[in-house]
């Protein structure tokens, strides 16, 4: 299908005609023809936004909220055709689909319900009859680049507490799915926003750097939003750094989930399967290191390579667990890292193998620091299991990584839980439950290379505003001289 730019509430090609293609990584076909944005372009796109911005901020909490709010109903609605053009530009599968939409219509309501939450409050002020306040208010425009591993969701999550807060925004689609992100732009405009207070751009994977900057660089531009790798995610960070642009960053993630000695096996083994294999691992929440300890090890392993080993792969439009990774090549290195751990001692205990762009759900047992399972996040569904002696030893492996998004720990012993809990260096730690776990209410965000900001509820919306110091003083106070 072809998919053009949406600038200032209008339909428009590229400069020049410009497209690009994105194909089905599991058919190989062509799944969306895209508008490639020039830097000309972004520019009339932040422009758009700009001239946008003054009556929107000043647009009251209620209107506010009742456009969110009917953008949820159709997004919903949408449902089908959202679950379809994930399918043809990314390889998810429908329940997947169908989850985003579920979730990214909550985070509608979510950032609906916080239009009237966006207060301040009065200072006690050293100085005689001051009135000292602090005020929240729209920062300006905002640009959002959202990935493609859940589209919507995190596409919505981009834009939605940015508009609710009094912004407009600009949302740059990930390469992968600009149809899928461009359906986002038109439902909110279906909901009723104004002219400029969404725009969707689409780029060629070439132009992406240039496109970044322009968009980064643009004076009008007030905050900045990424969700993505830890290796863009710098990139952004030094551009909006250079810029003096405040800049909330959801990176990447290599979430330890720990299996401690008196844990509830069968309910760990439920946890890790979902956050090992949902989406085949592509989340940033996803399970990246199953560390064991040892007295239980060879018990839990061999439950969940079972289980694994029931997970079905294949044609994601089909009736199974796993479908199509992202890109053939995405699969290619899942082999990379499959013969790695072989190589060097590691024991493959589900799995281990690949059909052109789908990879079976995969279990590696007896993993060591040296192997690249260990160190480098997969985001595929090739898991590693690390066995530790003691909690001591566990907290060790678990930090032992540059990121620090999500973490998981299972006990019975609440107290001992809590205890691993306060050690890790995560932003986020689920007792007793998986890594993958996300409410539009919640903190959302990670520590060290897993970024920094807080996406969700009343965090969201210190990210997306300016707070400023007010005062209401006597005109016939006393100065020194």
């Amino acid at each position: 299908m072809d998919q053009r730019l949406l600038i200032d509430g209008e339909d428009r090609g590229a400069t020049g005609g410009a497209t690009f293609e994105r194909n089905d990584p599991f058919t190989g076909r062509v799944a969306t023809r895209a508008a490639a944005a020039a830097v000309d372009d972004a520019v009339k796109a932040v422009e758009a936004a700009q001239a946008a911005f003054p009556a929107w901020s000043k647009t009251g909490p209620s209107e506010r909220r009742e456009i969110l709010l009917k953008a949820a109903d159709i997004l919903k609605s949408r449902s089908d055709d959202f679950a379809r053009l994930m399918t043809e530009e990314t390889g998810s599968t429908g329940p997947w689909g169908a989850f985003n939409v579920m979730f990214a219509a909550k985070i509608l309501t979510e950032a609906a319900s916080m239009t009237t939450q966006i207060g301040g409050e009065i200072i006690p002020s050293d100085k005689p009859g001051n009135l000292a306040m602090a005020m929240r208010r729209a920062a300006g425009v905002c640009v959002g680049m959202a990935p493609w591993n859940a589209p919507v969701i995190l596409g919505v999550r981009a834009v939605a507490m940015p508009i609710a807060c009094g912004n407009t925004v600009v949302l740059k689609s990930s390469e992968a799915c600009p149809a899928t992100h461009r359906l986002i732009g038109e439902v909110l405009t279906e909901a009723g926003l104004p002219k400029g207070v969404i725009n969707v751009i689409s780029n060629a994977p070439e132009d992406a750097p240039k496109i970044v900057e322009a968009l980064i660089a643009h004076p009008a531009v007030r905050r900045v939003n990424f969700t993505g790798s830890t290796r863009v995610g710098k990139i952004i960070g030094e551009l909006c750094g250079r810029h003096l642009k405040p800049a909330l960053l959801e990176l990447g993630g290599k979430a330890p989930f720990i299996v401690l000695d008196d844990a509830d096996l069968d309910a760990a083994v439920n946890a890790a399967a979902f956050g090992s294999y949902m989406n085949q691992g592509q989340i940033c929440m996803s399970t990246e290191r199953i560390i064991v300890d040892e007295k239980v090890a060879d018990a839990f392993v061999s439950k969940l390579a079972e289980k694994a080993k029931g997970l079905l792969a294949g044609d994601p439009r089909g009736q199974v667990v796993l479908g199509s990774l992202v890109e053939p090549s995405a699969a290619e290195r899942m082999e990379e890292f499959i013969a790695d751990a072989r190589n060097r001692g590691g024991n493959i205990v589900a799995g281990g193998y690949r059909e052109g762009s789908v990879v079976n759900a995969t279990l590696v047992d007896n993993v060591r620091a040296d192997m690249r399972i260990y160190i480098e996040e997969s985001f595929g569904p090739v898991k590693p299991v690390i066995r530790v002696s003691g909690d001591e030893e566990a907290v060790k492996v678990a930090n032992d990584t540059e990121y620090g998004l999500s973490s998981a720990v299972f006990s019975r012993n609440i107290q001992r839980a809590l205890k691993i809990a306060e050690q890790l260096e995560t932003g986020i730690c689920h007792i007793n439950g998986p890594t993958v776990h996300d409410e539009p209410q919640m903190p959302f965000g990670g520590v060290k290379g897993s970024g920094y900001g807080r996406f969700g509820g009343k965090a969201g919306i210190a990210e997306f505003t300016d707070l400023r110091w007010v005062t209401i003083e006597d005109p016939n106070q006393h100065y020194p001289f």
